[in-house]
């Protein structure tokens, strides 16, 4: 008899293990809480249960071809050209199957980027066997839209059919006006160019995806998971309209398109994301009578989740988002280099940006198993519960006239501006943990070496019809404001910004409070001196002056500051302490503290941000 895991000889010496035994467990660590505690919420509202049952009856979500490998990209965005094209070829030797071709102005850029001309592009490609089996996906601007064209003249000269070629063009006009802000005129105008232009490059004989849906505009941008998907969908549905306008029929059309999905650090919510985007398209395919067949869909490591702060943290962001997107069905992957926020990555950034998916593929064999979540009650409960709120978003899209409509109408943006504005509030008060940031900062880290410093955005020009923009944002930004700002007071003045952790009592009183007091501090770039244990509030106050510190900290458990924080912080205030913090909440002592000269109260939950920026605007000279 074959072993299953209700039938393991191992399991039988056991009792049976129920989903009410659980909860009778579970209930007695909770002591009279609600169960609810334990139920998350994703930024769609989408229930997270702390356990679920293995789904019966699931099959797996059809993705790559079994066993297939994704495709290893890797980004090319150096502005010189021959630069770029000695990247390229230092990539494939090392194990890159593609090149992901950046040009400066496109949505992918982040301030870099090759210029988007025919002899750019030919230089980069110098020596590049693109009939060999080699991806190159295109990710071009509103600047380098002949950049097909010109790869069409290239493949000419060297005498390549472009059916030998796997290129993916990344056509993406309503992709672009949604970061841009605006487009030159409207979608009914502009939709047959696209589709002439999509119709021109196939007839040449080039196999395609010609346009990608970019969900990235949305994940950049702070949106949530199902308005990603979303907007793929409306703008995938888009496209296929534009192009069987123009002549592809509808079998064509769909063939034309790709996908584009943001990978980050949350595993099950990416992995669902990416199954649940190949479900929703299938709905998409049915309605307009075709026989489904599985997107390609291709994935970049989130910006929004990269830091330059600690940006060595990058790495296991991106491991974890390119394990989830190849383990989601992704059909090709690129990884941010840890140090792109920083500025233009080094060859040691790119060497490890390429190893860490070579490494998931050829050491930890990730791709040997089709769709792993197939079944998990979590997994599947989540990839269900996206593909009926994205459903209900796109179809709000599709009533508004389209993608391109609603982003007109600023629907698309109201709705991804509420999930930013409470994904930003979590950030702020550390509940949604940005780690090496607002966690367990190091103000004695090392930047990371890069080829050319990160350049300030640029404004783009005003379209013909404009909207708001879908500006791209990382969530670590406002903390790294704040240690920018320390940096430049150090650099005035030999010193940062300091707090006196006023510790009182033994270690075993203040120890966890005072950990978490420098974690919290030490995020907006105020160095936390710690001060010795001591309940005797003139000698805290004389540690305190000798500190050089204007701001103090009081720091220990809630018994002693029953008796002791009200005394200490008087004796602080009169050693010419600029403010006064109290590491915890305040209970019911919070009026007395607050008279005897405490000014805040640190806790989690509360909003970390806020307070140290009032630490700067009260006591600091900037």
């Amino acid at each position: 008899m074959s072993a299953t895991t209700d039938d393991l000889k191992l399991a039988a010496d056991f009792a049976p293990a129920t989903y009410d035994n659980w909860r009778q467990l579970v209930d007695g660590v909770l002591k009279g809480a609600p169960f609810e505690k334990l139920v998350g919420k994703t930024a769609d509202g989408l229930r997270i249960d702390p356990i679920y049952p293995r789904a019966q009856g699931r099959a797996p979500v059809v993705g790559r071809a079994l066993a297939a490998p994704w495709q290893v990209m890797q980004r090319i965005d150096h502005a010189d050209p021959a630069n770029a094209n000695k990247q390229a070829l230092e990539d494939l030797v090392n194990g890159a199957s593609g090149l992901t071709l950046v040009f400066a102005g496109s949505n992918a850029a982040h301030g870099f980027g090759l210029p988007p001309t025919k002899e750019a592009l030919a230089r980069a490609l110098e020596g590049v066997y693109l009939e060999a089996d080699i991806a190159i996906e295109l990710e071009i601007s509103p600047q380098g839209r002949d950049i097909g064209d010109h790869l069409a003249a290239l493949l000419e000269t060297r005498k390549v059919a472009p059916g030998a070629v796997d290129v993916r063009f990344g056509f993406d006009p309503i992709g672009g006006a949604a970061v841009r802000g605006g487009f030159a005129g409207d979608w009914a105008s502009m939709a047959p160019r696209f589709g002439a232009k999509i119709a021109k490059l196939k007839a040449l004989g080039f196999r395609g995806p010609f346009a990608a849906a970019d969900g990235r505009v949305i994940h950049d941008a702070g949106g949530s998971e199902a308005q990603e998907l979303a907007f793929v969908l409306a703008t995938g549905v888009a496209y296929l309209r534009a192009l069987e306008a123009a002549g592809l029929s509808l079998d064509d059309a769909r063939d034309a398109i790709q996908a584009r999905l943001a990978a980050d650090a949350d595993q099950f919510l990416t992995m669902a994301k990416f199954r649940a985007l190949r479900l929703l398209w299938a709905r998409v395919e049915k309605a307009c009578g075709l026989a489904p067949k599985p997107l390609f869909i291709t994935a970049e490591t989130a910006w929004r989740m990269l830091t330059r702060r600690d940006s060595d943290v990058n790495m296991l962001r991106a491991t974890i988002a390119t394990f989830s997107a190849g383990l989601g069905g992704a059909n090709a992957i690129t990884v941010l280099p840890h140090s792109l926020a920083v500025g233009l990555p080094d060859a040691f950034a790119r060497r490890v940006a390429r190893n860490t998916q070579l490494i998931l593929l050829e050491e930890s064999n990730l791709a040997k198993v089709a769709d792993p979540a197939a079944g998990a009650g979590g997994i599947e409960t989540l990839t269900r519960q996206l593909c009926d709120s994205a459903w209900a978003l796109f179809q709000d899209i599709e009533k508004a006239g389209g993608a391109f409509a609603a982003l007109q109408a600023g629907l698309i943006q109201g709705k991804i501006a509420a999930v930013r504005a409470a994904r930003e509030a979590d950030v702020a008060k550390r509940k949604n943990v940005v780690t090496g940031v607002s966690e367990f900062p190091n103000l004695k880290e090392a930047t990371p070496d890069v080829l050319a410093p990160a350049a300030a955005p640029t404004p783009h020009a005003k379209e013909a019809i404009a909207f708001e923009a879908l500006a791209p944002i990382r969530l670590a930004a406002p903390f790294e404001a704040l240690r920018d700002r320390s940096d430049a007071i150090l650099k005035q003045t030999g010193k940062r910004p300091q707090v006196f952790l006023a510790n009182l009592g033994k270690p075993s009183d203040f120890t966890a409070r005072a950990t978490f007091a420098k974690s919290l501090f030490e995020a907006g770039g105020i160095e936390a001196i710690d001060g010795e244990g001591a309940t005797d509030p003139a000698a805290l106050a004389t540690a305190f002056s000798a500190s050089g510190a204007r701001l103090a900290c009081i720091c220990s458990s809630d018994a002693l500051y029953a008796d002791h924080a009200a005394a200490t912080a008087r004796a602080l205030q009169a050693a010419g302490a600029a403010h006064i913090y109290l590491a915890g909440r305040p209970g019911e002592k919070e009026a007395e503290f607050r008279a005897a000269g405490i000014g805040d109260f640190a806790f989690a939950g509360g909003n970390a941000l806020a307070m140290l920026e009032g630490a700067y605007a009260t006591t600091v000279t900037p």
